[in-house]
């Protein structure tokens, strides 16, 4: 048997690649039966039945180390979560909630700043050192002008990477600069909504030729916060961490209590002031869901 990665599923059948080829898999029934799923990003066990015409049997999945459920991905070593610095304006409210979708599915997230071309550098900068200050990292990129793109590429080298982030932001404007060939669909903003819209419709794993994949997910705009206990939220704020053993008390939840390290943090400007209130509306909204359930 050979041994690969899954990068597309359509029409009941698995593009799976083994070294540079790609094989087109049907299922065994045993998997219907065990109703296991596969999923992009799985690494799989396949048995060929047609060498010259490149078909094959997925025989096996191999265990996942993560799995995404919006997008439906595994198996992902870093979530590259793109915003774009105008045309849409960014919002930083999703971004910190994208952070902590990523943080607490154990991938290790990456931040870029498109469209760099359209604001002057000391609002570019400014908003990087958020993030660069929380221990992300975050690039600027322009898919017009190029720049940094470079840098993108390095970012992505060796690993599979998942694209994330709302539509209109340049997702796939930056695959194509890039690598140039992959023609992905691109939209524009819309000028009524403030909003891009859909042009990726279905995941797939692109090879890239520096080394490593990328999926290009549908845009999305609302994402749900993952299930967590109110403690949890703060390790999920990676700035936060080493604040943490230094309150007064070990129940404080860094929301104005006496004593709390996370506050004084703030308040000394070692933690942005934005992603802590950030914090604090997450915070709410993981209590009211504790007491739903």
């Amino acid at each position: 048997m050979k041994q690969g990665i899954v990068v597309r599923g359509y029409a009941g059948f698995y593009y799976v690649q083994e070294e540079d080829k790609i094989w087109e898999c049907s299922l065994r029934g045993k998997f219907r039966y065990l109703k296991q799923n596969v999923l992009v990003g799985d690494r799989v066990k396949i048995r060929p039945v047609e060498e010259e015409k490149k078909k094959a049997v997925i025989e096996e999945v191999l265990p996942r180390f993560n799995e995404l459920l919006r997008p439906p991905i595994a198996n992902v070593d870093q979530a590259v979560i793109v915003m774009a610095f105008k045309n849409p304006d960014p919002s930083l409210y999703l971004l910190d909630r994208l952070l902590v979708l990523a943080e607490a599915s154990s991938i290790e997230p990456a931040i870029v700043f498109n469209k760099i071309d359209l604001v002057d550098e000391e609002t570019a900068s400014s908003i990087l050192e958020v993030y660069r200050q929380a221990g992300y990292a975050a690039v600027s990129t322009s898919a017009v002008s190029g720049a940094g793109i470079d840098a993108l590429r390095e970012l992505l080298k060796g690993k599979v990477s998942v694209f994330a982030g709302p539509s209109g932001v340049g997702k796939s404007s930056l695959l194509n600069a890039l690598q140039p060939g992959l023609s992905l669909q691109t939209g524009e903003v819309s000028s009524k909504i403030g909003r891009g819209r859909h042009t990726t419709r279905r995941v797939e794993l692109l090879v890239l030729q520096s080394g490593g994949w990328v999926a290009d997910t549908p845009g999305f705009s609302v994402i749900d916060l993952p299930s967590m206990s109110r403690q949890d939220l703060a390790y999920y704020f990676r700035e936060f961490r080493e604040e943490l053993g230094r309150c007064r008390f070990t129940s404080c939840l860094h929301r104005g209590e006496q004593g709390c390290a996370v506050t004084e943090a703030v308040k000394a400007g070692r933690i942005s002031s934005s992603r802590y209130w950030h914090y604090r509306e997450f915070l709410e909204e993981v209590i009211k869901n504790e007491q739903r359930y």
